[in-house]
């Protein structure tokens, strides 16, 4: 069944972001694959700051993710793979959103919106690394039209982590 996406908008995320960041993303269900628990204020801080340089030099970054009555529901885009192992050098995808907004077709909806912009600023291809196990993040891969590629062995955790993977120049994967 297709049914119609939600309205959603992205923006460069401001200092405020940082604060609802941490709010929405306080709940052991959002944090399930990331790290198992809530991040402290400063690392939303920090993140917040770091997506405005993305975005600033690269014309992409994670942005916020507002819902139909402009509440901030999480943050979607694009950004440099950050981790010393793993697909180095590419540039990965990704979403995450407050519990609250789960399965109602926003990070989808956003995900379309960030590779238009991607394509746009003439990003050749993207990625996005995912946990085993977190079916929700592989259904949106799937959904836009990324397709597992390989997998890379996670540093810290006795599994490999899904690196899916799209070209933006003719929508196929490579």
């Amino acid at each position: 069944m297709n049914r119609a996406l939600p309205v959603v908008r992205l923006r460069v995320p401001t200092d405020e972001d940082a604060v609802a960041w941490h709010r929405l993303f306080d709940d052991p269900d959002v944090m399930e694959f990331h790290g198992g628990r809530s991040a402290e204020l400063y690392v939303y801080e920090e993140l917040t700051a770091r997506q405005r340089r993305h975005d600033a030099e690269l014309g992409f970054c994670l942005w916020t993710m507002l819902d139909e009555d402009d509440r901030v529901i999480g943050f979607t885009g694009a950004q440099p793979w950050p981790q010393e192992w793993g697909p180095k050098g590419e540039i990965e995808i990704g979403w995450r959103l407050g519990r609250a907004y789960w399965g109602k077709g926003y990070a989808t909806a956003a995900a379309r919106e960030t590779l238009e912009r991607l394509r746009a600023a003439g990003v050749p291809d993207v990625v996005a690394m995912v946990r085993p196990g977190n079916e929700r993040s592989v259904a949106v891969a799937r959904r836009l039209g990324m397709e597992l590629a390989e997998t890379f062995p996670h540093p810290r955790l006795p599994e490999d982590a899904l690196c899916f993977r799209l070209d933006l120049r003719d929508g196929h994967t490579r």
